[in-house]
């Protein structure tokens, strides 16, 4: 065999090597978007079934996001002390233990601390999955890599609805909540076959294992011994976690940028979609449960195929001009659908256009916000800082999330139907404004590269020049 042919087939098995490694750690999305979807189907059952109130019912649905929140805080401690791998392991472990919990719930109050115990899961895997996935990714194809979990979030959303619209004609619930179980079990299968990060493990003084990682990873040799030196060049910085926050500010302003872009993700309305679905439906006209529920699976389904618009855009096209779009759009749809609720959707015409704009919105965000913002929050934070700045990052999405869940049916009934979905076309406007002045683009940009232009002072919208 010729050195060219021979170096044609390593290349073509580390890019196998590496598609495997990424696709096995996105599967956690898909137990996240699992435990996001199921939610919408179940609760008028269990609102049925354990008569609760609007105020309760939004307690079963944002006690996942507390969960969440504290386990994304507790992640940052779990991802340095033991790694990326075992930390998704224990993540998978805990999906099993909630989801058997939620099923098995004989009131409310334990449903509850179930959906605690899937929160402490959810808050691992959005944590670790993108972390570890934006360190084992090449620079070149790391955006898409990032934007798969995402993908596989949509994924375990629509497969939620779908199972949901199945078991929705017997009312059975509890089926709904525990088939969860099953690609919980497959992922704890899966991990055990994952490298660690070739970044965690050089920043615990693993060099030669690290390398070992990398050269799987990477096309060639020269290119892991590359990485590698850069990856300690970057574990030069003395100080690491809250020490560096303390006494560094270009660090601060990595953190402080993490924590917008949560906010802004989860402030752009859509998971008051994915939560309250089918009630969305009900507002618009469709009155019967299976209208409601089939209409669920649509938004579910154009979630998943808009998602693969952001796949194609987000290395070609550019992380910066994806946003704007998918902010734009998503204002306009939020905001015509709020004019149709205002003016009344009496008509099949009216109902249909309305649907047809809170698509639009669900399309806007599939290929923006929904993958990019993970994509940037895990890009911006240095090495000695990464731990610590994707702690605060996701530890933010899931309180602004656990907000969004816990007052969406408190503004309909004071705000009313009109001017709560006017408010969230608002700020979807807002965060064009913002994308323009603050966010940085970083297609083909190594970390350490950003990094360097990070910690050397340039402006935050200039960090991946």
């Amino acid at each position: 065999m010729s050195i060219s042919t021979s170096y044609k087939a390593e290349k073509r098995s580390n890019k196998s090597v590496t598609f495997f490694v990424c696709f096995l750690a996105a599967l956690a999305g898909l137990l996240f978007g699992l435990d996001i979807g199921v939610i919408a189907g179940a609760l008028p059952f269990i609102s049925h079934d354990f008569q609760i109130s609007s105020h309760e019912q939004e307690w079963v649905v944002s006690s996942m996001m507390f969960g969440a929140a504290v386990g994304a805080v507790g992640s940052g401690w779990m991802n340095f002390r033991i790694g990326r791998k075992y930390s998704l392991m224990i993540g998978a472990v805990l999906f099993v233990l909630g989801s058997l919990a939620s099923a098995l719930a004989p009131n409310t109050e334990v449903l509850i601390i179930a959906r605690v115990l899937l929160g402490l899961a959810v808050g691992v895997a959005s944590y670790t999955a993108p972390l570890y996935l934006s360190e084992i990714a090449p620079e070149k194809i790391r955006g898409s890599m990032i934007s798969m979990y995402q993908l596989m979030i949509t994924i375990g959303i629509l497969a939620a609805y779908l199972s949901d619209t199945g078991l929705s004609y017997t009312g059975s619930w509890r089926w709904m909540l525990g088939v969860i179980t099953i690609p919980a079990l497959l992922l704890l299968i899966g991990v055990f076959f994952l490298p660690d990060s070739p970044r965690w493990l050089a920043a615990r003084g693993n060099d030669e294992k690290a390398r070992r990682v990398l050269e799987k990873l990477r096309d060639t040799s020269e290119q892991a011994k590359n990485e590698l030196n850069e990856i300690r060049e970057s574990l030069k910085v003395k100080q690491s976690g809250w020490a560096l926050f303390t006494n560094n500010k270009n660090f601060r302003r990595a953190v402080y940028l993490g924590i917008l872009l949560q906010v802004m993700q989860q402030f752009t309305g859509m998971n008051v979609i994915m939560y309250y679905a089918p009630k969305i439906f009900g507002l618009a006209g469709f009155a019967s449960n299976a209208e409601q529920m089939w209409g669920t699976v649509i938004v579910g389904l154009v979630n998943v195929l808009a998602t693969f618009i952001a796949i194609g855009l987000v290395d070609r096209w550019g992380r910066k001009p994806t946003l704007i779009l998918g902010f734009l759009v998503m204002a306009v749809g939020m905001g015509v659908l709020g004019t149709m609720l205002h003016v009344g959707v009496e008509s099949m015409g009216a109902k249909y256009f309305s649907i047809a704009m809170l698509l639009m919105f669900i399309v806007g965000f599939a290929m923006s916000a929904g993958p990019l913002i993970w994509v940037l929050c895990s890009e911006i934070q240095p090495l000695k800082g990464r731990d610590f700045g994707i702690t605060v990052s996701t530890a933010t999405n899931w309180i602004a999330n656990m907000i969004v869940g816990a007052t969406f049916l408190t503004m309909l009934d004071s705000l009313g139907n009109a001017n709560t979905f006017w408010v969230y076309g608002g700020l979807n406007l807002v965060f064009i404004f913002i994308t323009l002045a603050l966010i940085p683009e970083t297609k083909n940009v190594s970390l350490e590269h950003i990094e360097r232009n990070l910690m050397s002072g340039k402006p935050l919208k200039n960090i991946g020049d």
